[in-house]
């Protein structure tokens, strides 16, 4: 049964164009998605979210969330969504999903763990 891979990122992003590359090197189909052109739906980010956590979500070292001056504000999950939503660069992207099976950033274990 064939592996149905999406990908959930941003073409700037380094980790999101490695694993684009890692699923297309196995010939696996992928859709990807590019979160600039279109943001994820709620259901979706909150199937990470129920997996991981929100705060697993987020990368705090980047320069989206350090620019946003998030570094030194507690924000609600309510209020962080909204957030993603408008900047997903404060995410840890890739968001990878294959069926059921989940992984966020990068991350070759969990990718290969989609695959078997």
């Amino acid at each position: 049964m064939p592996v149905n891979v999406q990908i959930f990122g941003l073409s700037n992003s380094q980790a999101s164009r490695a694993a684009e590359r890692f699923f297309k090197e196995r010939r696996i189909p992928l859709h990807y998605v590019d979160l600039k052109k279109k943001a994820m739906a709620p259901a979706e980010i909150g199937r990470f979210v129920s997996k991981f956590g929100l705060p697993a979500l987020l990368d705090t070292e980047s320069t989206a969330w350090i620019d946003a001056g998030l570094k030194y504000m507690k924000v609600s999950d309510q209020e962080m969504l909204a957030k993603i939503e408008k900047t997903p660069s404060l995410l840890r992207l890739p968001l990878v999903r294959a069926g059921n099976k989940l992984a966020v950033g990068r991350d070759e274990l969990a990718w290969k763990a989609m695959l078997e």
